[in-house]
């Protein structure tokens, strides 16, 4: 049983492994991403019936837009979708949506679909769903640098009242706790320029199976097994 007690706040969660594992079965990398994208919604309905406060998907990465141009057709096509879809039922269930990551070079009709979405879930308390569309993790660092230069010259503050926390508030996930948890379908053990200033202190949890096959007890099992670990932020253990 899960500790409500002991319930991360912040999800983030790297959907790995949709090509693989249509490839592995014989269909195309596209029955994958559907595949993929019904896992999603599975997660959401988990994460909210949990408790968790804000869960991020990385949906779609800063460089991959070097995939075929098939692929990300499909993908903005998926999205589109979903963004017309799910988010009715969002609202319906309380659920907050919001997006992480430069706009460009994302299609016009998808951002306005975005911000339709955010300005129709911004008043609901239940679960926030992040999604990182376009999002680079190191690109997020330049454009938090260059929000403070510019806030630096415009005179609105000073240079040295910069801090670590006050540094947050020029990232794209202003005002949303930091991650508690990692999750990173497929087997890969690496960050892949995901919220690195933001998982400084958060806990990893790998698992082999792809994002298709990752299923609301496998979400389960890993918060169980966040539950097991002592979160030190660089002290040292109470035991």
């Amino acid at each position: 049983m899960l500790n409500k007690n002991n319930i991360p706040r912040h999800i983030a969660i790297i959907m790995d492994g949709n090509g693989r594992w249509a490839k592995e079965r014989g269909f195309s990398r596209i029955i994958g991403h559907r595949q993929g994208a019904k896992r999603l919604k599975e997660i959401v309905q988990s994460a909210s019936e949990t408790g968790i406060e804000v869960v991020t998907f990385f949906a779609f990465s800063a460089e991959n837009w070097n995939r075929p141009k098939q692929e990300i057709n499909l993908l903005m096509r998926y999205l589109s979708n979903f963004l017309d879809k799910e988010i009715r039922q969002f609202d319906k269930n309380n659920i907050r949506f919001l997006a992480i990551g430069r706009k460009a070079p994302l299609p016009e009709p998808i951002l306005e679909k975005i911000s339709m979405a955010e300005e129709k879930t911004k008043n609901n308390k239940g679960l926030t769903v992040v999604l990182a569309l376009n999002y680079g993790a190191r690109q997020e660092i330049v454009d938090a640098a260059k929000r403070f230069a510019n806030s630096v010259v415009s005179g609105k503050v000073n240079e040295d009242s910069l801090d670590i926390e006050g540094f947050g508030r020029y990232l794209y996930t202003a005002n949303l706790p930091d991650p508690d948890l990692l999750i990173r379908t497929s087997g890969e053990m690496r960050l892949s320029n995901f919220l690195l200033w933001q998982l400084s202190y958060a806990e990893l949890y790998f698992v082999k199976k792809y994002w298709p096959d990752f299923t609301h007890q496998d979400f389960k099992e890993a918060i169980l097994e966040y539950q097991k670990r002592e979160r030190r932020f660089g002290g040292i253990s109470e035991a």
